[in-house]
């Protein structure tokens, strides 16, 4: 049995991060245990190939719910290779709102308000426009400013401004309020992830041992503390043990289920299902949040404008050719191109709603497009309050947990979706947008009411692909961990990803689980100094 100084648990967004900052000093060892593949997939790379990668069951875990919204079953891809959802993702950098880290502060995690997150932040970015008090210039991942794409596009953030939203020139400079095109974790025409930006450099050093198709089954504890952890690899049971410490950046999924196996959850479930408990922490798999989109579908006249038409010759020809010359055009970028982040009403003291437009009318499978120009924009509820669950599955602890987002049913998070879909509306209806629209196919002019647009967003919206929560930290000992992400109860183990959040961030989830992996290092390093 093999021992290293640390033993992480995935090598996804936060992962990476952390075997990097960990092995920096070219002493410490770290094993870094990766459940999916390497990250060599070419739809992986290029920016917009991530809507293949996402149906791939080699690039991707096929998690699903349990019966939600009127029985509705959700899948919930998440990254299946180094980098996790990283390498998989819409490639859009949000980092949210100021006013939700000081919220957790406020909460009690002290360390975590927008003062203290703001230097990790620029520690992480490479961003295009430079070095600023708000931004990173010189991080290892790199961030690029979005910029005009196509017609399309121009054309719905001149409805917004018309629909009265002002133009953000950087949404993640502390004032997120506006519309804008995203920022993208992009190159040179190619996907950055915590794997290209951290890992690739960590896995040059000795110190760093790098293991794929490594599913770990649990945590191995000794006298209340973290030694090690069990998994298996080709079919072979292994164990390493930990000098230092385990982090578990699992995901808000996988964390708490490697939590209850090894023993650590709600005390009367485990010893219902003949698990030893090691400590009681009833909270681990509670708190589940997640972004729930809805999306307002409009066609378009035919003019050239939209994805559905530039994926047909001549323009597909066209937009390889810049991709493969110049690294540009449509395959460069993410298909969500614009964010507009707006209040829902008068009682909203900052942005409630996130607004993602795509200049596409998308299919049923991933990589599908009918031949129908258009565009989509959907709406969430960023500040989502409907809280669900993971557990362990009664008839096999061991097989995928049982997930249960509760989509909707916080009433605030009904009321802010039906204001976000009648803002969509309105800007669709401004010019110089509106002339450019022949008709509304998704929900339908017949649908007009509040509840009958509710009824359309639980009929037809969709997860935002943003699970956080799971292992939320707190001030308390009844917290999963505590605000230095220690697991109350167990010595020598953490967990360090978006599972710690106690309340979801203000838009897309990735930029915040970065942060946390570089916060987390901190820690660890200044506990070991």
């Amino acid at each position: 049995m093999r021992s290293f100084d640390y033993v992480i648990v995935g090598g996804g967004s936060a992962g990476a991060v952390l075997a990097d900052r960990l092995s920096e000093d070219g002493r410490s060892t770290v094993l870094l245990l990766e459940a999916g593949g390497p990250d060599n997939h070419l739809s992986l790379r290029i920016p917009l190939g991530f809507v293949f990668a996402l149906g791939n069951p080699t690039l991707a875990w096929h998690h699903r719910t349990a019966p939600d919204l009127d029985g509705r079953v959700f899948g919930l891809p998440r990254g299946k290779v180094l980098g996790g959802s990283s390498s998989l993702n819409g490639l859009v950098w949000v980092r949210g709102q100021p006013e939700d880290y000081d919220h957790w502060r406020q909460l009690g995690c002290s360390g975590w308000g927008y003062d203290d997150v703001l230097p990790y932040f620029r520690k992480i970015e490479r961003y295009s426009e430079g070095a600023s008090e708000q931004r990173g210039g010189d991080g290892p991942l790199a961030i690029t400013k979005g910029k005009r794409l196509n017609g399309a596009s121009d054309l719905f953030i001149a409805a917004a401004v018309a629909a009265g939203l002002p133009l953000n020139d950087d949404y993640n400079d502390g004032d997120q309020e506006g519309v804008s095109y995203f920022q993208t974790t992009t190159r040179a025409g190619l996907r950055t992830s915590s794997a290209t930006a951290y890992l690739r450099r960590a896995m040059k050093r000795r110190n760093l041992t790098v293991e794929t198709g490594a599913t770990v089954e649990t945590v191995t504890i000794e006298y209340g503390r973290a030694t090690g952890v069990r998994y298996r690899r080709d079919g072979v049971a292994q164990e390493a043990r930990a000098a230092g410490e385990v982090i578990l950046s699992a995901g808000a999924i996988s964390s708490p289920h490697i939590l209850m196996l090894s023993g650590i959850g709600d005390p009367e479930q485990l010893a219902r299902l003949g698990i030893l408990v090691r400590a009681a922490s009833p909270r681990v798999g509670a708190n589940l949040r997640d972004h729930y989109n809805t999306t307002v579908v409009a066609a378009m006249k035919k003019e050239g404008l939209t994805i559905n038409e530039r994926r047909r010759l001549p323009y597909a020809a066209i937009e390889a050719l810049k991709y493969g010359f110049l690294r540009g055009g449509m395959f460069a970028t993410s298909p969500a191109q614009v964010v507009a982040f707006a209040r829902s009403g008068p009682q909203a003291t900052t942005p409630d709603i996130e607004l993602m437009m795509v200049p596409a009318v998308t299919g049923d499978k991933p990589g599908r497009l009918p031949p129908t120009p258009g565009l989509g924009c959907g709406v969430q509820p960023i500040r989502a309050e409907s809280v669900g669950t993971v557990s362990l599955d009664p008839a096999d602890p061991a097989a995928m947990p049982v997930i249960r987002p509760n989509y909707l049913s916080a009433p605030a998070d009904q009321q802010v979706t039906v204001a976000g879909l009648r803002l969509i509306r309105r800007i669709f209806a401004q010019e110089p947008l509106a002339s450019h629209i022949t008709g509304e196919i998704l929900p339908g002019v017949d649908v007009e009411s509040d509840d009958e647009l509710l009824a359309f967003a639980r009929a037809k919206g969709t997860t935002a692909h943003h699970l956080v929560g799971t292992c939320a930290m707190g001030p308390d000992p009844a917290a999963v961990v505590d605000p230095t992400l220690k697991v109350n109860g167990v010595a020598g183990l953490r967990v360090a990803d978006a599972s710690i959040m106690p309340m979801i961030v203000s838009g897309n989830t990735n930029a915040a689980t970065v942060m946390i992996a570089e916060r987390a290092s901190a820690f660890i390093l200044s506990d070991r100094r």
